[in-house]
């Protein structure tokens, strides 16, 4: 396996994880069971299927479900992408804060006030 393929992997993993912590009390409580037993307690889906009873394809299917549900509530609220955004344009500000701090620069008050405002604007 390339290491494209395996951070391509990582990513689509991480991404996913993500959107269980923002939406994950959505799902209903067995697609959560199999959801966490699968990515968060990393059990293979023979494990998960022992476990609770069902097929190992019924857990591949019921992972599939979970993940395009997640996916889909994204696409609807993009609370990720606002949290993404929110948190680039505050760690900007406290950048800017510091070099404020340093160079005495109150020029870049400005870019803190636009900020703030980009940021009200996205909640």
């Amino acid at each position: 396996m390339d290491n494209n393929l395996k951070t391509s992997k990582l990513d689509e993993f991480f991404h996913i994880s993500i959107l269980y912590d923002f939406y994950g009390e959505l799902l209903n409580d067995h697609k959560k069971r199999v959801f966490e037993d699968y990515f968060l307690n990393d059990l293979s889906l023979s494990e998960i299927a022992d476990e609770l009873n069902i097929s190992r394809q019924g857990v591949h299917d019921i992972v599939k479900r979970c993940t395009q549900e997640l996916k889909d509530y994204e696409d609807r609220l993009s609370l990720v992408n606002r949290f993404t955004s929110i948190k680039e344009k505050l760690a900007t500000i406290k950048e800017i804060g510091t070099v404020i701090s340093e160079t005495g620069d109150i020029d870049k008050i400005n870019d803190i006030n636009t900020l703030a405002d980009e940021i009200l604007k996205e909640l």
